[in-house]
């Protein structure tokens, strides 16, 4: 590690200030945080003096998403050579196949994101003057994994590049944005591009080349009045079509447990947000018992609902954004719990668009402000309060 220490300083040199390519510093600046800790300290009194910082935090989030990323890959493969030997066209596969098919698939998808991603933010920094920030770590391996398996890199690209300008860089930067930016990318390419976006075929690698292929989702097939031909065991291992890492919940639950053991991921947002899909989900349930009709979608049960689709992806993953969720402890228990409920609600109510949980959590991630401001002025009235009675008992005693 020496020898590279040594090798970079080399070559931070025409970058230094006063230099020729002093402009440039941010680029060269960001691959030496991304080797080495930052050799800066704060200037000023700090408040709270910890090892974590944001490259620790977003390193930790990718380790999070690791198992399901993986998982992602084998089941791409699988679903494909599946309905292939359903339909006759070969008689077995094995897991590398599965595994190497479904790398081939993503691992382009992956590179296309974070070159045009950092790309975009490497050119931000050097106009701006100042340093890249790790932000884009996390982001750049969302995207790929909240997008079908066939989704064209073009298409990848210019989703990022929305992502990236209007839902990030537009309000200034890494911790300045409302929205969160993987679900404004999907958002955008959802609403761009919906014939790639949904439908039976979108789902199941190079389905709309073999015809016995249909690739329809369990959310897909329900909203079309149709019963789920997958038993919940399956539905909570991720055999089922689904986007690229969105299928295993137990893979997702593993990556919240990272997030929640080293205080990165907000155990109150992901409680509650999972609270709020049962709530919706029982409501729905207990439709018939009233004597009102349902579908198929209010009639599927309410634990179902907690692991199909992108729902537990979402909960876990972008939901728990610390830039744009809820800060207060008490918000944060609002902010998840409607980001469940509206989730369920959605899709439900929408058979168009039987996936709600992005629209769940973008909506929350507007009103997560406002939560805050309600909460914090609630305790100032509290607090208030308590002042005015405890004055009053003062006086009486005097």
């Amino acid at each position: 590690m020496e020898w590279i220490r040594q090798r970079l300083d080399k070559i931070k040199e025409p970058f230094a200030p006063g230099k020729k390519y002093e402009k440039y510093a941010p680029a060269v600046n960001a691959i030496d945080t991304f080797l080495f800790t930052p050799n800066h300290t704060t200037q000023k009194g700090a408040h709270i003096r910890d090892a974590v910082d944001l490259k620790r935090t977003m390193i930790t989030v990718v380790l999070a998403l690791i198992p399901a990323l993986i998982f992602g890959m084998w089941n791409a493969g699988y679903q494909h050579f599946t309905q292939l030997v359903d339909a006759g066209t070969i008689e077995a596969f094995t897991f590398w196949e599965a595994i190497g098919h479904g790398a081939l698939k993503i691992v382009p998808m992956i590179v296309v994101s974070y070159a045009v991603g950092l790309g975009i933010e490497f050119a931000f920094a050097i106009f701006r003057g100042h340093e890249v920030n790790e932000g884009y770590l996390v982001t750049g391996l969302l995207i790929p994994m909240i997008m079908p398996i066939d989704f064209p890199l073009w298409m990848l690209a210019l989703s990022v590049v929305f992502a990236v300008l209007v839902g990030k860089e537009a309000f200034g930067g890494t911790g300045m944005n409302i929205l969160n930016p993987a679900l404004t990318a999907r958002a955008f390419a959802f609403f761009a591009y919906p014939t790639y976006m949904s439908g039976n075929q979108v789902w199941v690698s190079e389905a709309s080349s073999v015809d016995a292929i249909s690739g329809e989702t369990i959310l897909g097939s329900l909203a079309a009045g149709e019963n789920a031909s997958y038993s919940m065991m399956d539905m909570f291992f991720g055999f089922i079509p689904g986007s690229v890492a969105e299928t295993s919940t137990l893979f997702i639950l593993l990556g919240a447990l990272l997030l929640i053991l080293t205080k990165v991921g907000s155990w109150r947002i992901i409680l509650s947000a999972f609270i709020g899909a049962a709530v919706m989900g029982l409501i729905f349930n207990a439709l018939p018992s009233m004597g009102l009709t349902g579908n198929q979608l209010t009639n599927f049960p309410w634990y179902g609902h907690l692991i199909i689709g992108g729902l537990a992806f979402g909960i876990v993953f972008m939901a728990t954004d610390p830039v744009s969720a809820a800060q207060t402890m008490k918000g944060k228990w609002i902010y998840g719990f409607l980001i469940g409920f509206l989730s369920v609600m959605i899709r439900v109510f929408n058979p168009a668009y039987p996936e709600g949980v992005m629209l769940g959590i973008l909506l929350m991630n507007v009103f997560a402000p406002t939560i805050d401001h309600y909460v914090i002025q609630s305790n100032i009235k509290r607090r208030k309060k308590r002042i005015k009675s405890a004055t009053a008992q003062v006086k009486t005693a005097v």
